[in-house]
């Protein structure tokens, strides 16, 4: 009998540090609810290596994640929604580029800060947008000799 306790008791120890650790890495990820904050788009000529759930930044510090992705049909450009954290105000002239963390890093979405008194409300779009630039093309042009 002590032995069928102790099972029992070691099994509901491991279930609970199971459940605790899929909490805890919901969270870290930024998957479930718990997703206070405001919405506002963006248009990049390119959108590559940004996708659903990628990092927004300001000033290095994650502030929101990208929440959808579409193709405008017209203009043939990346449609990018995202959040940004509620108490973050962004000055309506701020802009947004996609950055890389490196040679071999992912891309994310970066904030750049204008200094206008006037803040974006919920929904607005960034218009001053940098998009991705392709570290491949670039090695391309460099081999190539530049005149391409």
């Amino acid at each position: 009998m002590s032995q069928n306790t102790t099972e029992v008791v070691v099994g509901g120890a491991v279930l609970a540090l199971a459940i605790g650790f899929a909490v805890y890495a919901g969270q870290i990820s930024g998957v479930g609810g718990g997703g206070t904050g405001y919405a506002l788009t963006a248009s990049f000529r390119s959108a590559e290596g940004v996708s659903l759930g990628t990092d927004v930044r300001l000033a290095g510090v994650k502030v929101g994640t990208v929440t959808g992705i579409d193709l405008d049909p017209l203009s043939f450009r990346a449609v990018t929604q995202f959040s940004v954290q509620e108490g973050v105000d962004l000055p309506d002239d701020s802009s947004v580029v996609i950055a890389s963390e490196g040679l071999l890093g992912g891309n994310y979405v970066e904030i750049l800060p204008g200094g206008s008194p006037f803040n974006y409300a919920p929904g607005d779009e960034v218009l001053d947008t940098q998009g991705a630039v392709s570290l491949v093309s670039l090695l391309m042009k460099f081999v190539a000799g530049g005149d391409q």
